[in-house]
């Protein structure tokens, strides 16, 4: 599958989510609306491998990676961003997020020493400030104090856990684990782990019957989980994760374009200066090198 077709799958899905997410919010407790995601999620991945007999049979050292996967990338990262929401605002979270830019950079060359280009350093700088200017208005008013320190605190754990999660993914395809089945085992660990954590804090899991509950899950977790995560991770198998990483920056574009479209979202001066930014940091990491030197000499 073309990597750009993974790449800007991955990017609308995953940026059209938070109309989702919004449904998911309010009756149900948070954890448990993660880990009905996931459950759901790995249920219809496990389907899918039996159905199209790949096999779901690996040793133990493996599903430790599996577990290891889950708990990084379909659990805790979650969970530390759905609490830091509960502190700081949206814009803030989508701010704190995009330093997993840098910290996948400095851990794909610590795990696997990949060699960064200055080019993808520039890049991902201009799209981080490109993200920050595009939520000026809600970094300028963000107040340091406990609440806001702690927010801010629990989103760059999340950011952490999440760029971790692809350390993981990226090792357990060198080592020609296919990302359908770690996916498939991830979110089923991703999901059992919520729910033993939700459990010992007392969450009730509860249900709710709603349409706008039930479609929401389940855009969520065949859309937002099944096909984003397996587009994105494919991504990063393919072009790595300094590179694959960049489409987060993207995530926040999306989501308040569409915003523009069904809420009336008013773009402020320092977000029509921050997008055409975050654009030319996507080409300049995405593009090689000698595509540049070609339209150089035109």
């Amino acid at each position: 599958m073309p990597n750009a077709f993974l790449y800007i799958t991955t990017v609308l899905i995953w940026g059209s989510t938070w109309l989702a997410i919004k449904y998911q919010l309010g009756v149900v407790a948070v954890e448990a609306s993660i880990a009905y995601r996931f459950a759901l999620a790995s249920i219809l991945l496990l389907a899918f491998c039996v159905l199209t007999r790949r096999s779901l049979a690996f040793d133990r050292k493996t599903h430790i990676w599996f577990a290891l996967l889950g708990l990084c990338l379909f659990s805790g990262n979650y969970f530390f961003m759905y609490i830091a929401s509960g502190h700081i605002t949206t814009g803030l979270v989508s701010v704190g997020f995009c330093s997993m830019v840098v910290m996948n950079i400095i851990l794909s060359r610590l795990f696997f020493k990949t060699s960064i280009s200055g080019r993808v350093v520039l890049g991902a700088t201009l799209g981080m400030v490109g993200t920050f200017m595009v939520f000026w208005p809600e970094v300028k008013h963000f107040d340091p104090s406990d609440s806001g320190f702690y927010g801010m605190t629990l989103v760059l754990l999340g950011t952490l856990c999440a760029s971790f999660g692809n350390m993981v993914s990226a090792r357990n395809q060198k080592k020609g684990v296919p990302v359908m089945q770690a996916n498939a085992w991830g979110m089923a660990y991703g999901a059992l782990f919520m729910a033993i954590f939700a459990s010992f804090n007392g969450v009730e899991f509860t249900f709710d019957p709603r349409f706008e509950y039930i479609w929401s899950l389940f855009y969520l977790a065949v859309f937002g989980s099944v096909i984003a995560f397996g587009c994105y991770l494919t991504l990063l198998g393919n072009i790595g994760p300094e590179k694959a990483v960049y489409s987060v920056v993207l995530f926040p574009i999306v989501a308040l374009s569409l915003s523009t479209v069904f809420e009336g979202y008013h773009w402020p001066m320092a977000a029509v200066v921050g997008v055409p930014l975050v654009l030319f940091g996507n080409v300049l990491v995405l593009t090689k090198l000698g595509t540049f030197r070609k339209v150089a000499r035109v």
